[in-house]
C-alpha cells in the first residue's frame, strides 16, 4: 500500500522469532499493574482498538510504561518459528520519556474467550469510536497464565510511518479464542497483519525462566 512508502529502515516489525536462535538473557519478569477500564472502543479502519483509562502500567527491566490501548491483528503479525497464529493482541505502552513498549500475545483457535466476547459484542463494525456506558474491561484477562517467558527485541510500529521506537515483548504462551471470534475480526478487516520483516543485524533476547 502506498502509505507504507515511509516504512523504511533496518529495524522494522514484525519479525519471525526463531526460538533456537534467541539469546538467553537475564531479563526481569514483566510486572503488570493493570487495572480495569471503561470500555472506550474504536474501529480505525484497520483494527479494533480499546483505549485504556489512565492508571495502568508495566515495569520491565527497571522502566515504567503506561498502558494506552490494545488492538488486534488476524492472523498474527509476529511468527514463531515460521508459524503465524490465528490472531495477536498488542498492548501499547508509553514511558514518561516517550519510549514505547508493546506486549504481543498470540491467540490460537480453541475455547471462546470471555474477555474478547465483551469487546467484540460492543465494537463498531464501521469506522468510529464509542464509549460503552456501564461496561468495564480488564486487560489482564487477555494474558496467558505464564507471562515469564517472552522474547524481546528492538523494532518499529507495524503501521505507517513505522517509527523504529518500540521495545517489543512477545509472550511465548498463547491464549485461546473460538473459531467464530477469530472469524469476526478476519471478516471485518481481511488480513490486517503486516508481513514479517528482515531481522538484519538485530538480536532477539529470551527471558530465562
Amino acid at each position: 500500500k502506498s502509505e507504507f512508502a515511509a516504512c523504511k529502515g533496518t529495524q522494522q516489525s514484525p519479525i519471525n522469532i526463531q526460538t533456537q536462535e534467541a539469546l538467553g538473557a537475564k531479563l526481569t519478569k514483566i510486572k503488570f499493574d493493570w487495572k480495569d477500564s471503561a470500555l472506550n472502543i474504536k474501529n480505525n479502519g484497520h483494527t479494533i482498538q480499546a483505549n485504556y483509562d489512565k492508571g495502568s502500567s508495566i515495569e520491565v527491566n527497571g522502566e515504567k510504561f503506561d498502558l494506552l490501548q490494545y488492538h488486534f491483528h488476524a492472523p498474527s503479525e509476529h511468527a514463531l518459528n515460521g508459524k503465524l497464529y490465528d490472531m495477536e493482541v498488542h498492548f501499547v505502552h508509553k514511558a514518561a520519556n516517550g519510549a514505547l513498549a508493546v506486549i504481543g500475545v498470540f491467540f490460537k483457535e480453541g475455547a471462546e474467550n470471555n474477555a474478547l466476547k465483551t469487546v467484540w459484542s460492543n465494537m463498531p463494525t464501521s469506522e468510529g469510536e464509542k464509549k460503552v456506558a456501564g461496561v468495564t474491561i480488564s486487560a489482564k484477562d487477555l494474558l496467558p497464565a505464564n507471562t515469564s517467558k517472552y522474547y524481546h527485541y528492538m523494532g518499529s510500529l507495524t503501521t505507517p510511518p513505522c517509527n523504529e521506537v518500540v521495545n517489543w515483548y512477545v509472550l511465548e504462551s498463547p491464549i485461546e479464542a473460538s473459531k467464530a471470534q477469530v472469524k469476526t475480526l478476519a471478516d471485518l478487516f481481511t488480513i490486517n497483519n503486516r508481513p514479517v520483516q528482515p531481522l538484519n543485524r538485530r538480536f532477539v533476547l529470551t527471558s530465562e525462566e
